[in-house]
């Protein structure tokens, strides 16, 4: 199928200033920007009419999908109660089936609000990967990895294995959950079987406050010590989620060219875990992409509210306007994700690269006097998951003007509610 997106405004995270043009689209990838295009015969035409933007599809660089069944669980306690008193007991009720229809109530989710790939940390992720190739949308996924349990870093290899000839739709990671959760020896065989398959690893990374105590009174390393002795600066890439307590200073004295972090500032926020360096970090290190975490914590699975909030956090923690722009902001939440989940040539406009891309309206009143100045100030600070039209992965519609075209939006719900009641039964 090819679509002519014609007289949008074409905004991504590397433009200097937007662009009103047409785009062209074939194969799956972005054939053709120019200013203007003829349609050919067997087109889809996208009247863009200069009120419809353009931009490259979100990257949601760290979630838990089916976590959406939890949503509202547990709500306003601290990170370890939350999770000791309240997730994990109602996680141990979760059956494969459970998680796949919960991953495919958050698949509507992040359709709708322009979510073209997600990185996911969970169990049953055979369900996870179909329920994501069923919607059309792109998935890091991982096997959650709790303890030394040999059983489940098998269980992640061959997730590896079963999906490797999918690899422009699914990449996967092995997941050691967290420092607290896998004993440092079991940290070392996950990297080193990271490493030995060049396989990412996807880690929960000082989250909250208290663990810089465990790492130093229990394990009796600094930050640095431990990042050496796991393994993970060593493996082909990482996702390090969270990190609100990472010193900018250990980024700088360690080799952090293989490492995305991923920052969470919702669910950090509602958690009360903190907020972390962004600029600090950013200083040495360009690779910091943007995720929601699960619904449980956040609660939302939309990258716009991610987007702004770490656009405007940050500006008055800093107590500075210029802390981070809209067009970094942009960048964290598309490029920069598809990049630290493995998705090459993906989340900027350009010609050759993949077509995962949001159709925004602008003919809200929010949007008066956006132009090609300015559009990357609007979309950030403006605009919102309800200006969606249109998501679009590798050049197929996931959602379109309210409807899925792969999916059975009316069952979905139907199933997961009651999920949700026999969860909370």
């Amino acid at each position: 199928m090819a679509v002519l997106f014609k007289d949008v405004l074409a905004v991504d995270g590397d433009m200097q200033r937007g662009r009103f043009c047409s785009v062209r689209v074939e194969d799956g990838r972005i054939s053709a920007v120019a200013d203007k295009l003829a349609a050919l015969p067997g087109d889809e035409v996208v009247e863009g009419r200069r009120r419809m933007a353009l931009i490259p599809g979100f990257v949601n660089a760290h979630t838990h999908a089916a976590m959406c069944l939890l949503r509202g669980i547990g709500e306003e306690a601290p990170l370890k109660e939350w999770l000791e008193d309240k997730i994990w007991p109602a996680e141990a009720r979760l059956t494969p089936e459970y998680i796949h229809w919960g991953t495919k109530a958050a698949l509507l989710e992040m359709a709708a609000n322009g979510t073209t790939a997600f990185a996911d940390m969970y169990f049953e992720m055979d369900g996870v990967v179909k329920a994501a190739l069923e919607a059309g949308v792109r998935c890091a996924a991982c096997r959650g990895i709790v303890g030394d349990d040999e059983g489940k870093l098998r269980e992640g290899i061959q997730l590896a294995e079963t999906w490797r000839d999918h690899r422009d739709m699914v990449s996967v990671q092995l997941g050691p959950h967290a420092p607290y959760t896998v004993p440092p020896a079991a940290m070392r065989k996950i990297c080193e079987a990271a490493a030995k398959r060049s396989l990412g690893v996807h880690f929960h990374f000082l989250e909250a406050e208290w663990e810089l105590s465990y790492l130093r009174d229990e394990l009796k390393m600094s930050v640095g010590e431990y990042l050496e002795s796991s393994g993970l600066l060593d493996v082909p890439y990482a996702i390090l989620a969270h990190c609100v307590w990472l010193d900018p200073e250990v980024v700088g004295a360690a080799d952090f060219s293989r490492i995305t972090i991923a920052h969470n500032p919702n669910s950090n926020l509602k958690l009360g875990s903190g907020v972390m360096d962004l600029t600090g970090l950013a200083a040495r290190t360009g690779k910091i992409a943007l995720g929601t975490d699960g619904a449980a914590s956040n609660n939302r699975l939309d990258m716009w509210g991610e987007m702004r909030c770490a656009a405007l956090l940050h500006k008055g923690i800093q107590k500075d306007p210029t802390a981070l722009s809209a067009r970094d902001a942009l960048r964290m939440a598309t490029y920069e994700g598809a990049a630290g989940l493995g998705f090459e040539k993906n989340g900027l406009l350009r010609e050759g690269w993949a077509a995962d891309l949001v159709l925004v309206d602008l003919d809200g009143p929010h949007y008066l006097g956006i132009d090609e100045d300015n559009a990357a100030l609007f979309i950030v600070y403006a605009g919102s998951s309800a200006d969606v039209r249109g998501t679009m992965v590798a050049g197929r519609w996931v959602y379109r003007d309210g409807q899925f075209p792969r999916l059975d939006r009316d069952e979905i719900i139907e199933r997961a509610a009651g999920i949700r009641a026999d969860l909370l039964s």
